[in-house]
């Protein structure tokens, strides 16, 4: 990889939740002396040192790999969440666009490749202790997001057995959230009809407290600093990325002064399912199953072999994304437009 300031890194999904935060973090590198941003929208507003690029990895005629050409690193981030209710079209973008990924990276001879995997795909876990990079990545089948991440962990295992060359760094983060995510997020997961108390905490004076509802949260700038960090590190394999303390109904009664009430996993699924088949909620009733499955990460490989470290608790992310849908924040990208509340 070039040194100096003169290293050039191509990131997929550019205009997104990670990749606004990885493009902040790459410009304020000076090792970072281009970055080349693809997305299928391209923004008015460009960050220091990018050029943009519009195109769509789910098509086969996207140039990856003469977009590709000369750089020392390509960090995919390209993720569609939607439409949740036509798993072929997410496929065809995440999985098949992820592929194109892979081999435009072998043709144009990049060294580096820093893939955006997830928490999501991992087998069913613990909810008890944290499990480590180790632990298999099957995903939860019946949910399309961790179907589709799982697999493409195994086209990964190909890739590298097949182009030992390149250099492969996987990264698992926790769910992500910023301030400037809310609304897109609000979008993806709560519809339109979300209702508003649920961004105002201090008007719940009871959460549900769900049989393995328990999960972890990071900053999406905390991610990105992660990504920032292996781009110079000689490092290969997975790293979990997750901030403390895991969520659950516990803590977040603590910090919105509710009392949490105990409701069957039953219960919670089938309001999910009633309000998924009146098409009132975006995300699917499988994804629900999947969280309650989901195990807590280990974070030590991250710490010790990247020297990093969250900046914020999993608390202050929260707060600061509730505020944020109360404000309708956004960012000038077209994913990731303002929108206040219902």
């Amino acid at each position: 990889m070039n040194s100096s300031a003169s290293r050039k890194v191509v990131v997929t999904g550019a205009t997104g939740n990670i990749g606004t935060s990885v493009l902040r973090a790459l410009a304020e590198d000076p090792a970072v002396g281009a970055i080349r941003g693809l997305a299928r929208r391209v923004p008015d507003e460009t960050p220091p040192k990018t050029q943009w690029s519009q195109v769509d990895i789910g098509s086969e005629q996207a140039p990856l790999a003469e977009l590709f050409a000369g750089a020392d690193a390509v960090i995919h981030l390209a993720w569609a969440f939607q439409p949740t209710r036509d798993p072929a079209r997410t496929w065809s973008t995440n999985v098949l666009g992820g592929i194109r990924v892979l081999e435009a990276v072998a043709a144009a001879g990049v060294p580096v490749l820093v893939h955006t995997s997830s928490v999501g795909a991992y087998a069913p876990g613990p909810k008890d202790r944290a499990v480590d990079e180790s632990w298999p990545t099957h995903g939860w089948p019946d949910a399309a997001y961790c179907r589709e991440k799982a697999y493409l962990e195994r086209t990964l295992d190909v890739f590298e057995r097949d182009h030992p060359e390149v250099r492969v760094v996987r990264m698992r983060p926790a769910f992500l959230f910023k301030r400037e995510s809310a609304s897109e997020q609000r979008r993806i997961f709560g519809g339109r009809l979300l209702p508003g108390p649920l961004a105002r905490p201090e008007l719940l004076h009871f959460l549900p407290d769900v049989p393995g509802l328990r999960v972890q949260a990071l900053h999406t700038d905390d991610a990105a600093e992660a990504f920032r960090l292996a781009l110079g590190a000689d490092v290969r394999g997975a790293f979990n990325l997750a901030a403390d303390p895991p969520l659950d109904a516990g803590v977040l009664g603590e910090l919105f002064g509710a009392r949490p009430v105990r409701m069957p996993r039953s219960a919670a699924r089938s309001a999910i399912a009633a309000a998924w088949g009146l098409h009132l909620l975006p995300a699917s009733p499988h994804l629900f199953d999947a969280v309650l499955r989901l195990p807590l990460m280990d974070c030590s490989r991250a710490h010790e072999e990247l020297g990093w470290r969250p900046r914020r608790t999993s608390t202050e992310v929260l707060q600061e994304f509730l505020a944020g849908m109360r404000e309708g924040a956004g960012a000038p990208t077209e994913p990731m437009q303002g929108r206040k509340a219902g």
